[in-house]
């Protein structure tokens, strides 16, 4: 089953061929905000961890392992909205998915500005709905219209097959049969067929998830995690199964790559998961795995979640009092921006 899409990248409008970038506008500083978010961060604790578990500051001594080109920069800025839209367009992303906690969410006052900017670029906007306290069927329902209603008429606003679409974070975390409340035509708040109706993506994280993905009514599954075998789902060598069970099953399958991982400033205690870029190599191999799946869409995971060490945006170097910092060297500070360009030119 073939999905065609309104990217409408430039040169390639409704191409069939469509890139995901998963976007964190959760960060805020004090020039800006008042006070450092998200760059202030505690270390998270772990049962056998017996180290240094303090809170990390944040200005000069940010809670990640690379240090932004941009600096402890605010998400809520709209001069770095427009640089963040600008960067992305240059690394050739179609759809900027930005994290979503809920109306009250930090970055929602500015959710306006990053519509603008990406519709300047001929990008798209949707949304990343986070597992928030009480998330449900009828929350989701309830977000959907609101979140449609509030930007679906926007140009940026982004549909798939003309219907808008949402990617939920640790869907598993729900049963299978709260979704299908939602996402089956019997179900007793079903979206099918009313002016709410969406494509809505479930994280695949385990193998055999496919009855839940039958059973819930999840319009498709990701991948998310940039930490290759970390699950069954971001292990490449699944993915070409995946995607011919997704086409059997008229299922969307977007598997989703990363420049590596990197998270033991916040997790001093999960070496395990680390996962070294390789001068580029790592990206370029997770890359290369997406493209031979034979999937419509790919992911990247992701533009800027800088605590996770999984970001494309330029790093520089950096040592403070606390700290010295990743960064891509002897590659350039953007060299993740243009390295996407070129890969997802040669996919299209």
């Amino acid at each position: 089953m073939m999905y065609v899409v309104g990217c409408s990248s430039k040169g390639h409008p409704l191409s069939e061929k469509c890139v995901f970038a998963f976007y964190y506008n959760w960060y805020g500083n004090t020039e800006f905000n008042g006070k450092e978010v998200h760059w202030e961060h505690g270390v998270i604790k772990n049962a056998d961890y017996k180290g240094n578990a303090d809170d990390i500051k944040g200005k000069d001594n940010l809670a990640t392992n690379f240090y932004p080109e941009l600096k402890n920069y605010s998400s809520t800025d709209p001069k770095i909205i427009a640089r963040h839209m600008s960067m992305m367009a240059k690394a050739k992303i179609d759809v900027v998915v930005v994290t979503w906690w809920g109306p009250n969410d930090f970055g929602s006052p500015a959710l306006q500005v990053l519509f603008d900017e990406a519709t300047k670029h001929e990008m798209k906007v949707c949304f990343h709905i986070e597992p928030y306290g009480g998330r449900g069927a009828e929350s989701l329902r309830a977000n959907i219209a609101d979140l449609t209603e509030q930007f679906g008429s926007h140009q940026a606003f982004y549909r798939m097959d003309g219907k808008p679409c949402f990617f939920i974070y640790d869907s598993y975390l729900t049963p299978a049969s709260e979704w299908a409340r939602i996402c089956r035509p019997e179900g007793d708040l079903t979206i099918r067929g009313t002016e709410l109706d969406s494509k809505i993506i479930g994280l695949w994280v385990k193998d055999k998830e496919q009855d839940y993905f039958l059973e819930s009514g999840l319009d498709g599954f990701y991948t998310y995690f940039a930490a290759a075998g970390f699950t069954y789902g971001s292990t490449p060598v699944n993915w070409k199964g995946m995607q011919e069970w997704a086409v059997r099953n008229e299922k969307i399958f977007i598997p989703c790559v990363g420049p590596g991982y990197i998270d033991t400033r916040v997790r001093p205690w999960n070496t395990v998961t680390t996962r070294d870029r390789e001068n580029g190599k790592y990206y370029t191999d997770m890359f290369q795995a997406a493209m031979e799946s034979g999937a419509s869409y790919i992911g990247i995971t992701s533009f800027n979640e800088w605590h996770e060490g999984t970001q494309i945006e330029p790093a520089v170097p950096f040592k403070s009092d606390d700290f010295e910092y990743l960064d891509y060297s002897p590659l350039a500070p953007d060299y993740y921006l243009t390295r996407t360009a070129e890969l997802v030119s040669a996919w299209k």
